[in-house]
């Protein structure tokens, strides 16, 4: 979930010069998130998954849910997580790439 002050640091962008799409972001967003998630488990090993993006009036919200073995060496919450946090990175980074 994006903090307000990334969300205002993104609305203030937009003012500047052309602003992604909310595709654009939202694209970016699971992209980011599902690579993370498959760099720290293979495929084979997770059951399931979920995410969820979504970029309105410059808010990010993420969700990941992650249906790994209880057994395995990562902790899914933990990845799951990470996972939101990089799609908060990478749209912060799509936002500067804007911005150049």
């Amino acid at each position: 979930m994006a903090a307000p002050a990334a969300a205002a640091r993104w609305a203030a962008r937009a003012a500047r010069k052309r602003m992604p799409t909310d595709e654009e972001v939202v694209q970016t967003a699971a992209q980011a998130a599902e690579g993370l998630v498959f760099s720290r488990f293979k495929r084979s090993a997770v059951r399931d998954y979920d995410v969820e993006v979504t970029f309105e009036d410059g808010v990010l919200e993420v969700d990941v849910w992650i249906n790994a073995p209880d057994d395995a060496e990562t902790d899914a919450d933990e990845v799951a997580d990470e996972a939101a946090r990089a799609a908060g990175d990478a749209v912060d980074e799509l936002f500067a790439a804007d911005d150049e």
